[in-house]
């Protein structure tokens, strides 16, 4: 039997290779929008943050979502955000 493929991303605060389910998609549409995709099928430039909070905080402190993305985001994005990882 066929093993069915499993889709691999890395996240963009640990630079690890982790299962696309594991992670959270964060997007930058062209009007200028972030968002968070829990679907993986938003248009946009994507980022993917592993979920768990302490990278999230890493990602907050640092800034690396924001240069990643070349958008300031809100700190309400992170709230929900955690408030995902949380879940």
């Amino acid at each position: 039997m066929k093993m069915k493929k499993i889709p691999m991303r890395m996240c963009v605060v640990t630079r690890e290779k982790c299962e696309k389910r594991n992670l959270i998609r964060v997007v930058k549409n062209k009007e200028g929008e972030v968002l968070v995709d829990l679907t993986g099928k938003i248009n946009g430039r994507g980022a993917y943050i592993k979920k768990d909070i302490e990278v999230l905080n890493k990602a907050r402190k640092n800034k690396i979502l924001e240069r990643t993305l070349e958008i300031n985001i809100s700190d309400a994005l992170y709230d929900e955000l955690e408030k995902i990882i949380n879940e």
